[in-house]
């Protein structure tokens, strides 16, 4: 078994001429960074992606997963929602047309406040499918002994208030028996739920904000909405405005504690290692999708560096403090630099590959496929202690 107990994902990618991740203003997110203003990617847009690489549908459910390394395709997924409707979509809705509708609304409520705690706005929690089919199977239990013994209002709120008194004890039984029971996404990025420390889970996988290696490079483009019904006389055009396009080379940092994945995947060492290796390949291949239809963002890593140890991880962003030349052989050479800096300094000695379609190399790394990376990457979580 190998020491190892963190990889470490670097990756530079290009785009030209995409809005990746807007603000509330509908502009490109920023971040200034060593005195100058850089293009930006949300960690959450980065993991939205990663965890939906084909999208979800209107109603919350995940597309046609045609994407070979999603998630979705491991054999032992477990799905989960995330929602402030939980509880009247998942639990009460499937019982409306089988119990009283007085019924229901007693249930309903008893199971917000279970659920969401007294807040008075309900928060947006993710819960795992196994979660979801419990509250769903309880729900049912209690409406239905309600039903048989014929119990007025009053009743139905005493029987449920009881089960309120035993929910923390019970939800907590059945998630200490059950493997992901907050789903396999929770496992991942882990959540907090407010109104249940207990079921909070730390996220073994740990994404940075994605920046450009340089300057931001930014222009207005105008556009119009044409009217192909327009009278030969008018301008042609039913609407007019300007959007915000950015070109850059990003510099993305991830993060995977081993053990606290194999942990949270309860011990199941080949799930958290197919984890890792569609997680590999998810980071190189999958874009952020924003204004897919008029400027096709897709990109793939031009350069990926994975590495294992057991020290303390280290971000590279530090190589770009200073920015650069926007030009993909500048910034892997300057990786380079910083990172042979760090191994001169430290010498924590991590174990390490490479690919990258650029025309410069790292030093003293192998050099491999994505297929050998992806592979590569997986192992280590299978030796790992």
């Amino acid at each position: 078994m190998s020491d190892a107990r963190f990889l470490q994902i670097h990756t530079l990618h290009s785009y030209a001429g995409v809005l990746l991740n807007r603000d509330d203003t509908g502009q490109a997110k920023r971040l200034l960074y060593g005195g100058v203003q850089r293009t930006r990617i949300s960690s959450q847009c980065l993991k939205w992606h990663w965890r939906y690489p084909n999208g979800r549908d209107i109603q919350g459910g995940p597309k046609d997963v045609r994407e070979p390394h999603a998630f979705e395709r491991l054999e032992r997924f477990v799905d989960s929602k995330r929602s402030r409707a939980l509880v009247k979509e998942e639990i009460i809705a499937p019982l409306r047309d089988h119990y009283p509708q007085n019924v229901l609304e007693v249930l309903e409520s008893a199971f917000d406040a279970a659920v969401y705690g007294k807040s008075s706005s309900a928060p947006t929690l993710l819960f795992g499918r196994k979660e979801l089919d419990w509250l769903r199977g309880e729900a049912e239990r209690l409406a239905k002994e309600a039903q048989e013994a014929k119990e007025n209002a009053e009743d139905v709120k005493k029987r449920v208030a009881e089960w309120a008194k035993e929910y923390q004890s019970n939800i907590a039984a059945f998630r200490a028996e059950t493997k992901l029971p907050g789903g396999l996404i929770a496992a991942l990025f882990g959540r907090m739920v407010t109104s249940d420390p207990q079921a909070n889970i730390e996220a073994p996988i740990h994404v940075a904000h994605a920046f450009t290696v340089h300057k931001a490079e930014t222009e207005d483009d105008f556009f119009i909405a044409a009217d192909d019904l327009a009278k030969a006389e008018s301008a042609g055009a039913d609407h007019m405005g300007e959007t915000e396009l950015n070109s850059g080379i990003f510099y993305g940092y991830v993060v995977v504690d081993m053990p606290g994945l194999i942990a949270n995947c309860r011990n199941d060492r080949e799930l958290a290692s197919k984890v890792v290796h569609s997680l590999t390949y998810l980071i190189a291949e999958v874009s952020p999708g924003a204004k897919r239809g008029s400027t096709a963002p897709y990109g793939r890593s031009v350069l990926m560096l994975v590495e294992s140890g057991d020290r303390q991880p280290r971000s590279l962003a530090g190589a770009f403090r200073k920015p650069i030349e926007p030009d993909v052989e500048k910034a892997v050479v300057t990786l380079d630099r910083h990172l042979k800096m760090f191994d001169h300094v430290y010498k924590t000695g991590e174990q390490r590959m490479y690919l990258t379609i650029s025309q410069s190399e790292l030093s003293e790394i192998q050099r491999v496929s994505m297929e050998d990376l992806a592979a590569w990457a997986e192992n280590q979580v299978l030796v790992s202690k």
